[in-house]
């Protein structure tokens, strides 16, 4: 009974030791919005001093000083201020907040009542760009780049098919990849699910369009609008030889019956020869050429 009795009593003095102890408080926020990191000071004693430190050797010191009503700032960046006046409630306010914000935070107010130290810990959360396509070898691939932490991807149909791979990034984010082969499927669609903290996103990719037989169709196509353009050149070119044989004949008739009958000077000329310009342009012209057989 004794050694029972002095159980308890360690350990009602283990609980008393943990609630008055620092606080502590832990804040996740998504890349570019704002956040904001508790200091709950409750005495009614005025403080005298706050002062917030981010843990790290070049990391910034920002304090404010009652009596002075003054604020200081130390390698701190101009996005963090006060939340409300620091005299009631000394927040830290960041904004808009990014990675290197990243990390754990010290809040310490002195008062006359003592030293109250809090602890705070900013978690930044980027959402990834998500995309999904599909490669030459029928391969569906959905990406989630540049996200933190790194996202999950799943598929609709399940298949133990699919493959994973990750690329750590220096500034702490990750890009996921993952791949899944339907060479052998004859499913309509293929459905990506990406799930994170910052955001959750459902891709389909229709692969009726990633066919096999698209490419020969667009190839047929081609040819049948290449057909019917030759075709189509080939009646314009009898058109011109048509009117240049018609011209040919017209201009076997003498010159005096037709156009020059009045003047006297023109009566010993027999025949006008086709324009210059004319032959400049059919000098080498041979209808026969292009005909086609059908």
């Amino acid at each position: 009974m004794t050694q029972t009795q002095a159980v308890l009593v360690a350990l009602l003095f283990l609980l008393m030791s943990l609630v008055e102890g620092p606080a502590y408080n832990m804040v996740s926020v998504e890349a570019g919005h704002e956040a904001v990191l508790s200091c709950p000071y409750t005495s009614k004693v005025p403080l005298l001093m706050a002062i917030w430190k981010m843990k790290c050797s070049t990391c910034c010191l920002f304090a404010y000083r009652s009596d002075r009503t003054e604020t200081r700032k130390l390698n701190c960046s101009e996005r963090m201020m006060w939340k409300y006046s620091p005299d009631s409630d000394p927040a830290l306010r960041i904004y808009p907040v990014n990675l290197g914000d990243e990390g754990n935070y010290t809040c310490e107010v002195v008062s006359s009542a003592g030293n109250f130290i809090f602890f705070s810990s900013l978690t930044v959360i980027v959402p990834p760009t998500v995309t999904l396509t599909s490669d030459t070898s029928r391969v569906a691939v959905c990406r989630a780049s540049v996200g933190k932490p790194a996202a999950d991807i799943s598929w609709i149909p399940a298949s133990d098919r699919s493959t994973e791979e990750e690329v750590h990034h220096l500034n702490g984010t990750v890009t996921r990849v993952s791949y899944i082969g339907w060479v052998n499927s004859t499913l309509p669609t293929v459905t990506c699910l990406v799930t994170h903290p910052a955001t959750n996103q459902t891709l389909f990719l229709d692969l009726s369009y990633t066919r096999p037989s698209l490419p020969y169709l667009l190839m047929g196509g081609s040819a049948g609008v290449a057909a019917v353009s030759g075709v189509t050149l080939c009646l314009i070119f009898r058109c011109r030889a048509s009117r240049l044989r018609k011209l040919a004949h017209g201009s076997a008739v003498p010159a005096a019956t037709k156009t020059f009958r009045s003047i006297p000077s023109l009566a010993k000329t027999d025949v006008i020869k086709p324009p210059i310009l004319s032959e400049s342009i059919y000098q080498n012209y041979n209808p026969g050429t292009i005909y086609m057989n059908y």
